[in-house]
Parts: structure tokens; sequence; C-alpha cells
């Protein structure tokens, strides 16, 4: 795990968990409120990583970044429908098992179709979403999909292997150049983030199913937006030239009530490496009212403690009132203030 070792100063944790039949890789780092990343379509972990997002976040935050199935080193078990839903109940049920409580998470491209599941699916386990340049309507795109570089049905595991040995690092600079543009590669990304890990057959058909459903996942949302009531951040580049900003994050903004839009300038689809501080105003912001919706639940809580309390005293009514009738009677006038002050305390 290269990107793990490049900084091994800091002593991250790449660690697995298997979660219904499903091996799933992920990297976490820092303590705090938790950040889950969840990458785009033929990505990985190491995306975020080379971005230096994880980095930034990791100060006053947990961020545990996974590979999504079929990426990375995560598996991706063969007879199983893998959309955003099914992803999302996978993510569930890890996050119990890894005791991520109610996080804040941030998904890039086709990982914000997952994001938004896990907000549907369970509202009370999500603090928020952060989405970043998402794939949201079905819209039909302007050229083909340049996570998944190649034009063509890949059908089998013969034919796979072999036109990605031909073919594959022919494309992939090609596909990556088209993903940052107009930017330039970062430096960061070249050094840190394994192209050939990512052109491995595995992940290539993870690739080519999620080309597959994507406009149907996005059909499926579209009816579902409105039931969002988690706070929502979306982040896209003016230039995007993977996903049509306007088409879709200005769009989906236009529809939600809870959400907020940042359309930056001069950048396009990769906006965790251009423009990481955005990202993180956007974490704290979520933040603020993850932290704003805590302390009013425990404001509640602490008044319904009260409430009940006082039930309990003036339950105790008639049984002070009788001790302080016997002790003015009897003349001991200071029995009578303790006894009073007691049931009040």
């Amino acid at each position: 795990m290269g990107f793990a070792r490049a900084v091994a100063d800091h002593r991250p944790v790449d660690g697995f968990i298997t979660v219904d039949g499903a091996r799933l890789h992920y990297f976490e780092k820092g303590t705090g409120t938790p950040v889950v990343f969840l990458h785009g379509n033929g990505s990985m972990i190491g995306d975020f990583v080379s971005s230096g997002i994880t980095e930034r976040a990791a100060c006053g935050h947990r961020v545990i970044a996974f590979d999504r199935p079929g990426f990375g080193y995560s598996e991706r078990p063969r007879g199983r429908r893998w959309g955003p839903f099914e992803q999302a109940k996978l993510f569930l049920r890890a996050f119990t098992l890894l005791a991520i409580e109610q996080p804040i998470v941030v998904g890039h491209s086709w990982g914000t179709l997952v994001a938004l599941a896990l907000a549907l699916e369970d509202p009370e386990k999500v603090a928020g979403l952060v989405l970043l340049s998402g794939f949201y309507y079905p819209v039909q795109r302007s050229c083909t999909n340049a996570l998944a570089p190649f034009g063509f049905p890949i059908v089998d595991d013969v034919f796979r292997r072999t036109a990605l040995l031909f073919a594959g690092h022919l494309m992939a600079s090609n596909a990556v150049r088209r993903v940052f543009a107009p930017c330039a590669v970062p430096e960061g990304f070249k050094r840190l983030y394994s192209i050939s890990h990512a052109l491995r057959p595995s992940q290539i058909k993870a690739v080519a199913e999620e080309a597959e459903m994507l406009m149907d996942a996005a059909r499926a949302f579209g009816v579902l937006y409105r039931e969002l009531n988690v706070p929502v951040r979306l982040i896209a580049g003016s230039d995007d030239r993977i996903v049509e900003t306007d088409k879709h994050s200005a769009r989906l903004h236009r529809e939600l009530d809870t959400s907020t839009f940042r359309n930056v300038p001069g950048i396009g689809h990769m906006v965790h490496h251009a423009a990481p501080e955005e990202v993180m105003a956007a974490i704290a912001a979520v933040g603020k009212r993850r932290q704003a919706k805590t302390t009013t639940r425990s404001a509640t809580m602490r008044q319904h403690c009260v409430r009940r309390r006082w039930l309990y005293i003036g339950d105790d009514c008639q049984e002070r009132e009788s001790i302080t009738a016997a002790a003015a009677n009897s003349g001991e006038q200071a029995f009578a203030r303790q006894a009073s002050s007691a049931f009040i305390h």
C-alpha cells in the first residue's frame, strides 16, 4: 500500500473489514468528528491521499477513506448488484463495526451517489454530505466517461486482460489529463497514485459495471432528492469536462432545501485537488451543523430530566407540607426550614 508508506511518518492506519462477505479496505487517520471519503468510478483511496485532503481533514477530525467495492484493495463479490443503495447498506454496517457515528460524508463523482444513498437510507446515521463534481440526473453526456477510458463494452475476463495489457497504459495518461483539465495533473498524484493498480482487470470490470448503471441510478435518484433532510454542500468546477456543472450540481442545488452550492471558477472535475480549501470549508460548515444538532439534543435531554425531577418533587409536596405543619405546631421553626429545603435540593 504505497500511499500509506508515503506518509508513514504520520502513522496512518490501513485496515480491512469484512461486511456481508465483502472485504473492504479503508484508510484511517486523526481523531474527532468522523469524516468519511468515498471516491469516484475508476478511482481509489490513493486519489484522496495524493490530493492532501485527508491530511488536512485529519487535523481535528477522524478521517476514514474507503476503497469502494471492486476498487483499490476492496473486493466486489460476483453475483450481486453493486448499485449506490447496495453499497450504502454495506457502508452503514461498516460504520457500526468501526464505531463511526454520524459522519460527515464526502463523495466525489460516482461516490456522490453512494453518499446520497447513505443519507436517504438512514438519515440519522449521517451528519451531512459534501458532494464533489457529482452526476445527479440522467442527462446524456457529450463525451465518454474519462474514468472509464474505453469506449467499448468489456465483456469477459480474457478480453479484458488482453485489451488492458495492450491499450490500458496508452490511454490512461490521456484519461488522467482529461479528468484534471483545465488544470495540470498534480505532481502529488503522479507520485502517489498507482495507475497500474487502477488498471487491473478486476477494477476495470467494476468501472464498466458502474458506467453501465450510471444513467439508471441517476434516474432513480431524481424522484428521491426531495426526501433529503440532511445538510448538503455541493462543490463543482466551472470548467468540468466530465460532468456538466450547470446540468447537475447547479440543478440539484435548485431542487434541494438543505443545500449550498459553490461553483469554483477555472477548475475541472478534481475539485479536491484544485480547491481543497473549498472542501475543507464545506466540511467545517457541516461540522458546525452537526455540533449544533448535538447541543440541541443534549439540551432537550437535560430539560426532560429536569421536568422529571420537578414531577418527583410535586408528588412529594403533600408530605413536605405535613412535615412543615407538624414542625410549626410544635414550635420547631428551624426544623421546618430544614425539611422544606431538603425537598428542593
